[in-house]
């Protein structure tokens, strides 16, 4: 079984990446031993890990199917989203940041990229880099993949990053937040409520179980200024994985107030 590994100075940790012995050309990425991504690169259009999947089906709805997007990835990881936005929305343009310096380059040279030319990467703080160098520039989709929990970097979980986040939106742009949490679910509940201060519209999808408080996962918040489209919210709860449920306006009360 063939297996890769690098020194990631920041993290203090080896980042691995080894051959899934069970599904031929997928490969998980671990950091420090923790497993933290699985990714296709022979079928990117197949997503192992479920709040990622639960990540493509918004992405599957935003705007015509196939047109290309252009996409920003506040973390990496192995890059699965952007390997399944690439398949599924040639010519798309993305940007990838990570505050590892070597991961990206490890991964990448790993695993490279179908279309490589279409990928930017840079290393840098997300905030940082979203009022520097991203500043000029506007995106479809936000993807902000980074945090679990109160272990966050504070200045990437309060209204003021998500409003810098949607000054980078088109006027129907998307942001999709990926929050892993554990019982009572209070951190999900500030980053409902930062974003509910910001966007129109915020939407929470996860297992149905991850909604009774009493079991730890992940919830992939959306903010967006524009309208809520009744028959996306249903399109998004037949897509999976399920048993799921998609939260929105009074549903989320419960997760948007302290």
């Amino acid at each position: 079984m063939n297996r890769a590994s690098r020194w990631l100075s920041n993290l203090g940790a080896h980042a691995t990446l080894e051959e899934d012995a069970f599904v031929a050309g997928a490969w998980v990425l671990a950091l420090g031993g923790a497993e933290q991504s699985h990714v296709n690169v022979d079928h990117p259009e197949q997503i192992f890990y479920e709040y990622l999947r639960r990540l493509a089906n918004h992405v599957d709805e935003y705007g015509e199917p196939g047109r290309p997007l252009r996409v920003l990835h506040l973390g990496a990881g192995a890059l699965t989203l952007a390997r399944y936005i690439e398949h599924k929305r040639p010519g798309s343009i993305q940007v990838a940041v990570d505050l590892e310096r070597e991961l990206l380059d490890f991964v990448l040279d790993s695993l490279p990229m179908a279309d490589a030319g279409n990928l930017k990467t840079i290393i840098g703080d997300a905030r940082n880099v979203l009022t520097h160098e991203l500043a000029t520039e506007e995106f479809d989709i936000i993807v902000l993949d980074i945090f679990s929990g109160f272990g966050a970097p504070q200045h990437l979980t309060v209204p003021a990053f998500y409003a810098e986040m949607n000054d980078l939106l088109r006027p129907d742009g998307l942001v999709l937040v990926n929050v892993g949490d554990d019982p009572p679910f209070a951190f999900a509940d500030s980053q409902v409520q930062a974003m509910s201060q910001v966007f129109a519209t915020v939407t929470a999808s996860a297992p149905t179980e991850i909604f009774s408080r009493k079991y730890p996962g992940n919830m992939i918040l959306a903010g967006t200024q524009s309208r809520l489209d009744l028959a996306v919210v249903d399109r998004l709860r037949a897509a999976g994985p399920h048993p799921g449920t998609v939260l929105f306006g009074a549903e989320l009360d419960g997760f948007g107030k302290p």
